[in-house]
C-alpha cells in the first residue's frame, strides 16, 4: 500500500512551493492589515504625488484636471521647473553659505557644552542645565524683537567694512552673518541637550584612565570623545540643518526688506506666491527645488544617523 506523500522539507522547497505555502497560510487578518498599511501609505503620499504632477502640468492642464492625473499632450511642460530654478539659484546659494556655518556652530558649541557640564566636575553644573533646558522652550516670536534691536544697534556691516574689499565677499554677507549668529545661538540649547544624554552613557572608568595617564580635558575630549560623537553629530547635523534651511520667520525679520540679494531660499520661495495670478505649478516645482539640498543631507549622513538615534 502506499502512503500519503511526506511533505517536502521546507529547505529543499523549490521557489513556487514556498509561495504557495505562504499564500494558503496567510490569515485573512494579515491579509486586512496589508490593505490597512498601503492604503494609510498611499494617503500619505497622495499630496507628494499631486505636487509632483502639478509641477509638470501647465496652467490650463491643472485648471482642467484633477491633481493626481499625470500630464498628457500639451498640458506636460518643464517651464515651471526652469523658472523657479532661475529665481531661486541665489536664495539656494545664500542658504547653503547660512546653514552650513550655523549648523556646524551649533552643533560644535552644543558638544562642548555638553562635554564640560556632563564629564567635567564643577560647581554649578544643574543651574547651567537648567539654563540650557530652558533655553529650548523660548519660543521664536519671544525673540523676534530683541533680535531686530540688536541687530540694529550693532551694525556688522560697518564692523566687517575691511573684509568687503575681499575677493568674492560682498557687503550683503553682513545679513547672513547676522542669521548665521541668530540661529547659532538659538540651535545650542538642542544640541546641548542631545550630546549630554549621549555623553551620559559613556564609560566613566574609560575617562578616569585617560585622567591618570595625565591627559587634560582638552586632549581627552579631541581623543576620546570627539571620535565616539560621531553618530551624535550626524543626528544634531541633520536636525540643525533641516531648522535653519526651513526657517523663513527669522529671515523676514532680521534681513531688511527689499535685500533681496542676501534673501535665503525660503524668502525666496515664499515671493513666488505673489501676484494675482497663482502659479501652482511653478510654487511645487520651487518647493521641491527648495527641499533637494535637506534629502541629500539625508542621503549621505542616514547610517550615522539612525545610530545616533539608537544610542
Amino acid at each position: 500500500m502506499s502512503g500519503t506523500p511526506a511533505a517536502p522539507d521546507p529547505e529543499n522547497r523549490t521557489w513556487t512551493d514556498r509561495v504557495r505555502h505562504g499564500v494558503r497560510t496567510t490569515s485573512a487578518s494579515r491579509a486586512l492589515l496589508y490593505v490597512v498599511l498601503f492604503a494609510l501609505v498611499a494617503f500619505y503620499l497622495a499630496p507628494l504625488e499631486a505636487g509632483i504632477m502639478t509641477a509638470f502640468k501647465t496652467q490650463n492642464a491643472f485648471n482642467t484636471s484633477l491633481p493626481f492625473f499625470p500630464p498628457v499632450g500639451d498640458g506636460f511642460t518643464l517651464e515651471a521647473w526652469r523658472v523657479a530654478l532661475d529665481k531661486l539659484q541665489s536664495g539656494l546659494v545664500n542658504s547653503l553659505l547660512l546653514a552650513i556655518p550655523a549648523t556646524v556652530l551649533s552643533a560644535t558649541l552644543g558638544s562642548f557644552a555638553a562635554y564640560g557640564i556632563t564629564n567635567v566636575d564643577w560647581k554649578y553644573q544643574m543651574p547651567i542645565v537648567a539654563l540650557f533646558v530652558a533655553g529650548i522652550f523660548i519660543p521664536y516670536q519671544a525673540v523676534l524683537v530683541p533680535l531686530a534691536r540688536l541687530f540694529t544697534i550693532v551694525d556688522t556691516q560697518a564692523l566687517l567694512s575691511p573684509l568687503w574689499g575681499l575677493p568674492f565677499m560682498h557687503e550683503y554677507y553682513a545679513n547672513l552673518i547676522n542669521l548665521i549668529i541668530a540661529h547659532t545661538a538659538y540651535g545650542i540649547p538642542i544640541t546641548f541637550l542631545l550630546f549630554r544624554s549621549y555623553y551620559r552613557n559613556f564609560s566613566d572608568e574609560m575617562l578616569e584612565a585617560a585622567r591618570l595617564d595625565g591627559a587634560s580635558v582638552f586632549s581627552i575630549y579631541r581623543n576620546i570623545v570627539l571620535p565616539l560623537s560621531k553618530p551624535m553629530f550626524a543626528v544634531t547635523l541633520i536636525y540643525q540643518f533641516t531648522q535653519v534651511w526651513n526657517d523663513l520667520l527669522f529671515a523676514l525679520v532680521i534681513i531688511p526688506s527689499g535685500s533681496g540679494s542676501s534673501a535665503p531660499v525660503t524668502v525666496a520661495l515664499n515671493n513666488l506666491s505673489g501676484g494675482i495670478i497663482q502659479s501652482f505649478g511653478l510654487q511645487m516645482a520651487g518647493a521641491f527645488i527648495a527641499a533637494i539640498p535637506t534629502l541629500i543631507v539625508y542621503v549621505l549622513f542616514g547610517d550615522q544617523f539612525a545610530k545616533g538615534v539608537a544610542s
